[in-house]
């Protein structure tokens, strides 16, 4: 499986992974992922406390809703 190191990131088999930015101070950091089938790729924010939103080219990915057990 192809794996290479770049400057800010890593290339493992199909996937690159890309430090895009970070803020040592405030403790956050934005992380890329491309693929040949997904060019545009998605955008992985994270924060200090660990929080983790995902964005692509439409928006943040939101989670889907907790489906809740019928009462009896």
């Amino acid at each position: 499986m192809h794996y290479a190191e770049a400057k800010y990131g890593f290339e493992y088999g199909s996937a690159k992974v890309t430090r895009f930015a970070s803020d040592d101070s405030r403790g956050w950091v934005i992380i890329g992922i491309e693929t040949p089938k997904y060019q545009r790729g998605i955008q992985v924010y994270v924060t200090k406390t660990g929080k983790v939103r995902i964005y692509d080219e439409r928006g943040e990915w939101t989670p889907p809703t907790a489906r809740r057990s019928p009462k009896r």
